[in-house]
């Protein structure tokens, strides 16, 4: 078995993505924070778009696209944001969209509304 590992930020405790025999792309879970920041915007549908870039991001790293993601999970402060995630959520997938689970979590790093953790797969 082989492992690529993808990391934008040595200092941090885990890697971005883990591609295990160049097919199958484990992503570690993503917050959607203001670049440059530990802050999370004012809105749940701001902090919605900002994480969905991140995973388009580090999917890129390793030529991938939100295309390829085949299960997500998604980790909510309040699941009554289910909606509001959901309207952001739709605009980044043109077709069929993956496997999914949106689960309540309580308090998330710096505050975070929502963090989330995928698996994405080459044709």
């Amino acid at each position: 078995m082989s492992r690529e590992y993808f990391s934008s930020n040595p200092a941090a405790p885990f890697s971005d993505a883990v591609l295990v025999d160049g097919k199958t792309l484990y992503l570690s879970g993503r917050i959607g924070l203001i670049p440059g920041t530990t802050k999370v915007p004012d809105t749940a549908e701001e902090e919605a778009h900002l994480v969905m870039q991140d995973f388009q991001r580090v999917l890129a790293m390793a030529g991938m696209t939100m295309d390829n993601l085949v299960s997500v999970q998604i980790f909510a402060s309040d699941v009554s944001l289910w909606e509001r995630f959901n309207v952001v959520y739709r605009t980044y997938f043109k077709d069929k969209l993956p496997a999914r689970a949106f689960l309540g979590s309580g308090t998330l790093l710096f505050g975070a509304r929502f963090e989330l953790q995928g698996i994405a797969a080459k044709d």
